[in-house]
C-alpha cells in the first residue's frame, strides 16, 4: 500500500487553475447599484423634509424683485424673459393644496370635494408620489389639478441651481411615471404671497420660468398648517369682498383633520355667498397646464418610481438584517463566553482525576512536507526534544527545496524520511499513516514548532476510549505589525473560543492539521485521509465524528506555526480554508438527519458553521453598507453608539478570551482597526468561495510561502525519555549515510488494524506525567481557523502543494 500512497497519480482535475471573475463584476454591479439605491433614497427621504410653513428671520432685499410682480397676481409667467402675473377672476375661490398626497388624509378631502362637486388644485410632493402613486392617479381620474411642489420639500431659495432643477426633473417624472401627466404649476415650498419675494426667491422663480414653469403664490392663507382649529381655518379660509382667490391649504405634512372638517363647513357656505370654485388653470384662464406625458417620458417616471419604491423595500431589509445580525452577534457572544467559562471548570474539575490512567504509550508523529526547508529544521529538533517517546516520520512529498535531504542530513534520532512523488498532502499523511508502527498519531504541519511537553498532553485524552482525535492549540510565531496582530486575535478570540464550544457541544469540526492527535486505527477504518476536498483536516474530522469517535480540545497542546505576512498570502490561505470547509459541510450534510454523534456534529455544528462562518459574514458587508448610510442619512450619534457598543462587546470577549489563553492584551489595541480592514476581508473570502462552490469550479491547491520565522524552542535537543533514540548520538550536521530514497515499510496489510499497546499498557509513576501540564508562558497563541492550513502549490502549475 506504501509504494501505492507513492506513486499515486497527479489528480488534475483537481488542480486546475480557475480564475473566477464574473462573479466580481457581478458584485461590484450589485454594490454599485445597491450604494446608487441607498444615495437616491436617503437624498429624498432625510436630506429634506416637510416642515412648517412657518418661514422666519429677515426677509432679505427685493432689489430684483420687478414692481409688476410684487404688486401683480399670484400666478407668475415667463420670470425668465418678461414676467407677467394674474389674478383668479372675480367671485372664484381656486382651492390649493400642498404636501400631499396623504394615503390618510388626501382620500377624506378628495371625498369632500366629490361631495360638494368642486375641482382644486394639488401641488404634490415627489416622495409622496413615489409612496402613492395611486392617489395620484385618483386626484387626477376625478379631474382636479395637478403641480409640483418639489421632490423633497426643501427651500429652494438656498439650493444651488443644479440643485434646483433636479428637483423640478424628479417630480415631474414622478407625477409621469404615477399618472401618467406632466404640469407646467409650480409651487415652491415655504411660498407666500407676491410682496413676500425677496431676490433669492426670484432667482428661483427665473430659473424655474426659463424651465417652462408658471408659479403659482396664494392670495389666502387658511394657516391650517398651524391646526389652530376648525373655526378659526374657516375664518381665516373666508375671503373679504368678491374678489378672487388662491386659497392655500393642505392634504399632507402632519395632521389634517382640522382641514377636513373645515372643508365640510367652508364649500357650501361659500357657495351659499355665490362663489364658484376652480382650478388655478381654469380661474387665471390658462390653457391646460396639465397634458398628457410622452411615451419616453412616462417610462422613465415609471422607472424613477420603481428604483425609489425598491430602494424602500432595501432600506427596511438592511435595517431588519442589522437588528438581526447585531442580536445573532450578541447572541453568539454570550453563547461563546458561557461556554468557555462551562469548560474552563470542567477541565479544572477533571485536572485533578485528568482522563483517566497516563497515557505514557509511544507515538507515532507524522509531518508531511513540500518545499518546507526554511522551517523543518526546527519544526523536527522540536519533536525530538519531546519529552514523550515519539518516533518521527517526515514524508517529503517531492519536495524540490532540498528538505529531504536537509532532515537526512541532521541524522538526529528517531527521525525516518520517507520520499514520494509529489501527490499532495492527504497522500502525503497516506504514506505516514500506513508507515506508523503506533497506535496513537500526531500530525504536525512542516511549518509548525512543538513545545516539549506538547505531544505527551495532546495524547492524554486518549485515556478515554471514546475519544478518537484530540485538537491543540496552534499559535502564530510571527505575529509582529498590524496583520500579525490581527491574526492573533483572530486566532484567539475566534478559533480558541469556538474549539470550546464544539468541545462543549460534542460537535468539534475540526482538528488543525498543525496539531491534531488520532487513534490510528480509527483513520484506518475511516479509509486513511480523503483528498476529495481541501480541507482535509475538516473533512477527516467531520467523518471521525460520524463514525462516533468523540472529538475534544486540549488547550494546554500548544504548538506554534507561521501565519502569512501579506494580505495576498493571507487570502490564499483563507480562500482554501473556507472553500474546503464548504466542501466538507457539502460532503457530511447527511449529518442533520443522524442520530448519535453524527446528528450532534450535524444540527449543531453544520448549523454553527452555516450561521457563523457562512450566513453571517455574508450579510455583515450589508450591515456595514447601511452603518455608513446612517452616519450620512440618519442619525450619526446613535450608529456611532451602536457600533461602540459592537467594539465594546468585542473588546470584552478579546479580554476574556486572552485570559483564558494566558495571552496579554496588548495587541488587542488595534481591534478597531481590525474591523475596518481585516474583517472586510474576511468577508470578501466568504463571498469568494461561495460563488466559487455554487458556480461548481474547483479550486486549485495554492502554495503557503514560508518566512523562516520558526525557531526550536530553547534546549530542544533529543530528549533521553525518547524510546527511539539510536545507539550513538551524532552531530547534528555531521555526514551520514543516506537512506534509499523509496525506504521500505514492513506492515500487516494497507490499512488493517496493527495491534499495539493500548491506552492503559504502559502505566509509569504518575508524577512523570502531570495530566495537564501548563502552557509556555509565550506572549501570544493564535490559532488556526477550525478549517486549518491547507496544501498549496507553485503559482503555474499542477503540483500539490501545502
Amino acid at each position: 500500500m506504501t509504494d501505492r500512497l507513492r506513486t499515486a497519480p497527479h489528480r488534475r482535475s483537481r488542480t486546475r487553475r480557475i480564475t473566477p471573475r464574473a462573479h466580481w463584476l457581478l458584485l461590484c454591479v450589485l454594490v454599485v447599484t445597491l450604494s446608487a439605491a441607498l444615495l437616491l433614497q436617503g437624498y429624498t427621504h432625510h436630506m429634506f423634509g416637510i416642515t412648517s410653513d412657518n418661514v422666519t428671520g429677515p426677509r432679505g432685499r427685493a432689489e430684483a424683485v420687478p414692481g409688476r410682480v410684487t404688486h401683480g397676481g399670484p400666478v407668475i409667467a415667463d420670470a425668465a424673459g418678461a414676467p407677467h402675473t394674474a389674478r383668479p377672476k372675480a367671485g372664484t375661490i381656486a382651492l390649493t393644496f400642498d404636501d400631499g398626497p396623504n394615503p390618510v388624509w388626501t382620500p377624506r378631502i378628495l371625498d369632500v370635494l366629490r361631495r360638494n362637486h368642486v375641482q382644486a388644485t394639488f401641488f404634490v410632493v415627489g416622495t409622496e408620489v413615489v409612496d402613492h402613486p395611486e392617489l395620484v392617479r385618483r386626484i387626477v381620474a376625478d379631474g382636479h389639478e395637478i403641480g409640483i411642489h418639489t421632490f423633497t420639500h426643501p427651500d429652494l431659495s438656498r439650493l444651488p441651481p443644479w440643485q434646483r432643477s433636479l428637483e423640478l426633473r424628479e417630480t415631474q417624472l414622478a407625477v409621469a411615471g404615477a399618472a401618467g401627466v406632466t404640469t407646467a404649476l409650480l409651487r415652491p415650498p415655504y411660498s407666500s404671497e407676491n410682496d413676500a419675494l425677496n431676490d433669492a426667491d426670484w432667482s428661483v422663480l427665473t430659473q424655474a420660468g426659463a424651465a417652462g414653469y408658471v408659479t403659482v403664490l396664494s392670495t389666502q392663507d387658511a394657516e391650517d398648517w398651524q391646526r389652530p382649529g376648525t373655526d378659526r381655518i374657516v375664518a381665516n379660509a373666508t375671503p373679504h369682498g368678491r374678489a378672487g382667490q388662491i386659497l392655500l391649504m393642505h392634504d399632507g405634512g402632519g395632521d389634517r383633520s382640522q382641514t377636513v372638517a373645515a372643508l365640510n363647513t367652508l364649500i357650501p357656505r361659500l357657495k351659499a355667498r355665490g362663489f364658484r370654485f376652480e382650478t388655478v388653470g381654469a380661474a387665471v384662464g390658462m390653457a391646460d397646464p396639465v397634458q398628457p406625458a410622452g411615451l419616453g417620458e412616462h417610462l422613465q417616471g415609471m422607472a424613477l418610481v420603481t428604483v425609489l419604491q425598491a430602494g424602500d423595500w432595501v432600506v427596511w431589509l438592511l435595517g431588519v438584517l442589522m437588528f438581526a445580525a447585531g442580536v445573532i452577534s450578541v447572541l453568539r457572544a454570550v453563547v461563546m463566553v458561557f461556554a468557555a467559562r462551562r469548560h474552563r471548570r470542567l477541565r479544572k474539575g477533571r485536572r485533578g482525576r485528568s482522563w483517566g490512567p497516563p497515557v505514557t504509550e509511544r507515538v507515532s508523529v507524522i509531518v508531511p512536507a513540500y518545499n518546507e526547508s526554511a522551517g523543518i529544521e526546527a519544526a523536527v529538533r522540536s519533536l525530538v526534544a519531546s519529552d514523550h517517546p515519539v518516533e518521527i516520520i517526515v514524508v517529503d512529498d517531492g519536495s524540490t527545496d532540498g528538505t529531504a535531504d536537509l532532515v537526512e542530513s541532521l541524522r538526529l534520532p528517531g527521525v525516518r524520511v520517507i520520499r514520494q512523488e509529489n501527490a499532495g498532502k492527504p497522500a502525503a499523511l497516506n504514506t505516514g499513516l500506513a508507515a506508523a508502527s503506533c497506535d496513537l498519531v500526531v500530525m504536525v504541519d512542516g511549518d509548525t514548532v512543538f513545545e516539549p511537553e506538547t505531544v505527551r498532553t495532546i495524547v492524554q485524552p486518549f485515556a478515554d476510549p471514546r475519544v478518537g482525535a484530540v485538537s491543540g492549540n496552534a499559535k502564530v510565531v510571527n505575529r509582529g505589525g498590524l496583520l500579525g496582530r490581527w491574526q492573533h486575535i483572530e486566532y484567539v478570540v475566534g478559533f480558541n473560543l469556538d474549539r470550546r464550544l464544539f468541545d462543549l457541544a460534542e460537535c468539534m469540526p475540526t482538528v488543525p492539521g498543525a496539531v491534531g492527535a488520532f487513534r490510528r486505527r480509527a483513520l484506518l477504518a475511516l479509509g486513511g485521509v480523503s483528498d476529495v476536498t481541501l480541507a482535509e483536516d475538516t473533512d477527516l474530522t467531520m467523518a471521525l465524528c460520524r463514525a462516533g469517535w468523540r472529538v475534544v480540545y486540549e488547550e494546554h497542546a500548544v504548538a506554534w506555526t507561521e501565519a502569512p505576512t501579506s494580505l495576498n498570502a493571507l487570502w490564499r490561505q483563507r480562500y482554501r480554508w473556507c472553500y474546503g470547509t464548504l466542501q466538507a459541510m457539502w460532503k457530511h450534510r447527511g449529518a442533520l438527519v443522524q442520530r448519535g454523534a453524527a446528528g450532534k456534529l450535524g444540527r449543531r455544528g453544520l448549523v454553527y458553521l452555516f450561521l457563523f462562518q457562512v450566513l453571517l459574514p455574508l450579510l455583515a458587508p450589508v450591515v456595514d453598507v447601511f452603518a455608513v448610510y446612517g452616519m450620512v442619512f440618519l442619525d450619526p450619534l446613535r450608529i456611532t453608539a451602536l457600533w461602540l457598543a459592537f467594539l465594546l462587546l468585542q473588546l470584552g470577549m478579546g479580554l476574556y478570551a486572552f485570559r483564558l489563553d494566558g495571552e496579554r492584551p496588548g495587541p488587542l489595541w488595534s481591534l478597531p482597526l481590525q474591523q475596518f480592514v481585516y474583517r472586510q476581508l474576511m468577508y470578501l473570502v466568504v463571498i469568494q468561495s461561495v460563488f466559487t462552490a455554487v458556480s461548481g469550479s474547483r479550486l486549485r491547491w495554492q502554495r503557503m510561502e514560508r518566512y523562516g520565522s520558526l525557531r526550536a524552542p530553547a534546549g530542544a535537543e533529543p530528549n533521553g525519555d525518547n524510546r527511539t533514540a539510536a545507539p550513538e548520538q551524532l552531530e547534528p550536521y555531521e555526514a551520514a549515510q543516506q537512506p534509499q530514497p523509496y525506504e521500505a515499510v514492513t506492515h500487516s496489510g494497507p490499512y488493517a488494524a496493527v495491534p499495539g499497546p493500548g491506552p492503559y499498557a504502559s502505566q509509569p509513576d504518575p508524577e512523570l506525567y502531570p495530566s495537564h501540564p501548563a502552557p509556555w508562558p509565550h506572549e501570544a497563541h493564535p490559532q488556526p481557523w477550525p478549517y486549518v492550513t491547507p496544501p498549496r502549490p507553485a503559482p503555474h502549475d499542477t503540483t500539490h502543494e501545502y
